[in-house]
């Protein structure tokens, strides 16, 4: 649910870690629950006043990005919540294409089960009604120095594990301090700008910055999970557990049936249910992870009602695949949730520690194969719009030739960003980059550049005329759900005299090949904020690329990509975070290190008709967590199905 996400950017990211692969849909993927954290702060509230180095600073309920939160100190439950809404019922979603062997999602080994953070509170938490604004969830006050140089949280004194043991600043730095030296090396890079955390007393904790630039830091240090020191600190950490381990929120795992399912139950006896920010919300007792290896057999699973909730990312499923009985009498219900955030990435990767992708030329040829105007009329219905940007459908997409202001940014790296680019086009042609819109055009052009980067055709296989060895390609997936996809670009790159395959494996051993870097092209996708930040060192940072687990997948190393990403990570005003993005937009889209898919603009949701939720939903996230079950509804449901 919406605790996947944990209402944030910074763990939206998070979940990827988590899941350790790409989350692949049939064609598309996207957050159901994303929403942005922000990227810069502002203090508010007047609970008391503290004294921190001879500075008054204020005790406050929330931080937001610009201004002050919407929401008051006293506020009583977020707007879009029913506080009425009832308890009980069950949610069973499918998880398709994987299983899993751990309930620890922090490391670096193993596959975690999904939804596993219902089971962890964080400091603070995001209002799925405003796009940049956290208030105090294990934290009931805050105070945030001027100079973002440290931020203190005063921890609720009521605040309990869910074995009962209380939630103390000791557990706050131990969480800290374990996530970045045993975790996933991803929490090393997002806390970098992170000194320490310590322990003032029992429950304050305070939280010493070295990056003062990064206007997004304290944000993202509201969201660390808080994991309970004594159940782990005489445990290793590293190794992968199927136990039932304890958190601290609304739900407990319940049931853990390796690669079948595993189930959460909510907590009545849950510390914080009568918080502001969690009133009207984890109002269903048991959600169900079902998993199937094959989308088809989840597909007839959710018609028979084995399953009651599918986000359907198969255009043609929602097309033409709603005929069966029960939607026919109504029973199951389609709804469409307009994005509010950039577009989501979602392409094919090339692996640069490969010597055959080395060539820009190569990489565009082989982007000219993806012929999207054939799969959008005779696979997607017409549904889909390609993906041009890296910031799709947002103000830092990059449009035109580059600003004067991004031609700062890119002044210092022109020489560099010449050589890796192959020309100059990045500083004087304009974007979205204009290709053939026939796709015999377009292999006309691609076997050009193949011919300018040294390759040429004999006996119908493309060779480099050096070595004289075949480019030779494998796509790596470990479900069948994109080999419609894949297919005809394999049939259009086999035209140009490329050797191809397609391997699909089982799930271990692409986490394993994927860890050591051992593919030529993958799928990979990039959820973008309307805020991006710190994460963006994680997608296409040379630090990154070296990062064992990282979301640089391509193995992107560029200084011009490094500065601009700090230059995101330190914008000063909204205009300066458009101007950094927009340049990296420009030399990620001129480097052709991905061939990019396509978008809906919008979410798909099948359920069966037991559910209430909000109408209309919050702004920025559908929030699940918002959601109830209907008893009687349920209730004809059940009898329906064993009548059958």
């Amino acid at each position: 649910m919406a605790r996947d996400f944990f209402l944030a950017k910074t763990l939206s990211l998070l979940l990827l870690m988590f899941a350790s692969l790409p989350l692949l849909a049939d064609e598309e993927t996207s957050d159901i629950n994303a929403s942005s954290p922000p990227a810069s702060t502002s203090i508010v509230g007047d609970l008391h006043t503290d004294e921190n180095n001879g500075v008054p600073v204020k005790t406050v309920h929330g931080l937001s990005l610009y201004d002050t939160p919407e929401l008051p100190a006293d506020f009583p439950y977020f707007p879009h919540v029913n506080p009425q809404a009832p308890k009980g019922g069950t949610i069973a979603h499918t998880a398709v294409g994987s299983s899993f062997d751990s309930t620890n999602p922090f490391i670096i080994r193993g596959t975690p089960a999904t939804g596993i953070s219902n089971i962890y509170d964080t400091l603070m938490v995001s209002n799925p009604n405003e796009p940049f604004s956290v208030y105090g969830l294990l934290a009931k006050g805050v105070r945030l120095d001027p100079d973002r140089q440290w931020i203190e949280f005063d921890l609720r004194p009521e605040a309990r594990f869910q074995d009962g043991e209380p939630v103390t600043a000791y557990d706050v730095v131990f969480s800290f301090n374990l996530l970045r030296e045993e975790g996933n090396p991803f929490y090393g890079s997002y806390y970098a700008g992170v000194d320490e955390a310590i322990a003032i007393n029992e429950h304050q904790v305070r939280f010493t910055l070295n990056d003062t630039e990064s206007r997004e830091l304290p944000l993202i240090v509201t969201q660390l999970p808080i994991l309970p020191r004594h159940y782990w600190e005489p445990r290793d950490f590293t190794s992968p557990t199927l136990v039932a381990h304890p958190g601290s929120g609304p739900y407990q795992i319940s049931e853990v049936d390796p690669g079948r399912r595993i189930v959460y139950q909510r907590d009545e006896d849950y510390w914080g249910k009568d918080l502001p920010v969690n009133v009207g919300r984890y109002n269903i007792d048991r959600i169900i992870y079902d998993y199937y290896r094959d989308r088809d057999i989840a597909w007839e699973a959710f018609k028979a009602g084995l399953t009651d909730f599918r986000e359907d990312a198969r255009a043609a499923t929602w097309a033409i695949g709603y005929n069966f009985p029960a939607y026919e009498e109504g029973l199951v219900k389609r709804l469409t949730v307009p994005d509010v955030n950039p577009s989501m990435m979602q392409a094919f990767v090339f692996n640069l520690r490969k010597e055959k992708f080395q060539d820009p030329r190569v990489r565009e040829a082989l982007s000219l194969t993806f012929d999207f105007p054939w799969l959008n009329t005779n696979i997607f219905y017409n549904t889909y719009r390609r993906t041009n940007s890296y910031f799709q459908n947002s103000e830092m997409e990059a449009i035109g030739l580059p600003s004067e202001e991004e031609l700062a940014l890119l002044a210092p790296f022109r020489e560099e960003l010449i050589a890796s680019h192959g020309s100059d086009r990045l500083f004087t042609q304009p974007l979205p980059i204009e290709q053939p819109t026939d796709l015999r055009e377009r292999l006309h052009k691609a076997l050009e550049l193949l011919r300018e980067a040294g390759y040429r055709v004999e006996d119908g296989t493309l060779v480099n005329q050096e070595t004289g060895e075949p480019l030779q390609l494998e796509v790596l997936l470990y479900d069948s759900g994109l080999e419609r996809v894949v297919q005809p670009m394999l049939r259009n790159m086999a035209r140009l005299g490329i050797q191809t395959s397609l391997r699909i494996v089982d799930i271990n051993q692409y986490l394993n090949r994927q860890r050591n870097y051992d593919y030529d092209i993958v799928v990979s996708h990039f959820p973008q904020s309307n805020n991006p930040g710190n994460e963006q060192r994680d997608f296409w940072t040379s630090a990154a690329a070296e990062a064992p687990q990282s979301r640089n997948r391509m193995s992107l190393a560029h200084p011009a990509v490094d500065a601009l990403v700090e230059a995101i990570i330190s914008a000063e005003s909204r205009e300066e975070l458009d101007t950094a993005t927009r340049a990296l937009d420009r030399v990620l889209r001129w480097g052709f290190y991905a061939i990019p898919h396509y978008h809906s603009g919008e979410k798909r949701i099948a359920i069966w008709d037991k559910f209430g939720y909000p109408d209309p939903f919050p702004a920025y996230a559908m929030d699940l967590d918002a959601w109830w079950v209907d008893a009687e509804r349920e209730a004809a449901l059940q009898q329906r199905q064993r009548g059958r």
